[in-house]
């Protein structure tokens, strides 16, 4: 069955996307510093200000105190959805999961412009998530591991 030009572009845009979620997975697990100490300094961030009022409990009492293994969960998150997208392989559940953690961190960065400031600037400081999140929806509705990837081989 041929690709169309519109389904190679979407393989190519989820490459490169496996691309920096393999640099942000591999950064997390290389060395102790974001498990042991820079996992902590974001949460108690987004606790102490940016996170959304409701989502606040969720990183103070279920997340925080089990920061080191969450930490190094993190990146192996990344490197799973990473790997799964360059490899065209599990694309759906992985951008399920990838959707999921960008909503996660949207939550958690939402009042980063502060509180009272023109909407567009709360939707300006989410542009390293939304674009992700968007990216993961489009991945799964077009069923992007088909192009370019052993989804579509394991179903040939």
């Amino acid at each position: 069955m041929p690709s169309s030009a519109s389904s190679k572009v979407i393989a190519g845009a989820r490459i490169a996307t496996a691309v920096f979620f393999l640099l942000f997975g591999e950064y997390k697990l290389a060395g102790p510093g974001f498990a042991h100490g820079g996992f902590q300094g974001y949460l108690k961030g987004y606790i102490d200000g940016t996170a959304v009022s409701f989502y606040r409990p969720v990183l103070a009492h279920l997340v925080l105190p089990h920061a080191v293994w969450l930490g190094y969960g993190v990146g192996l998150l990344e490197i799973f959805i990473g790997l799964s997208l360059l490899l065209g392989l599990w694309v759906r559940p992985a951008s399920v999961l990838g959707a999921l953690f960008m909503l996660n961190l949207t939550l958690s960065t939402w009042w980063e412009p502060g509180h009272g400031a023109p909407l567009w600037r709360y939707f300006g400081a989410e542009l390293d998530t939304l674009p992700l999140l968007l990216l993961f929806i489009i991945f799964f509705a077009t069923d992007a591991g088909t192009v370019w990837g052993l989804d579509g081989r394991r179903r040939a």
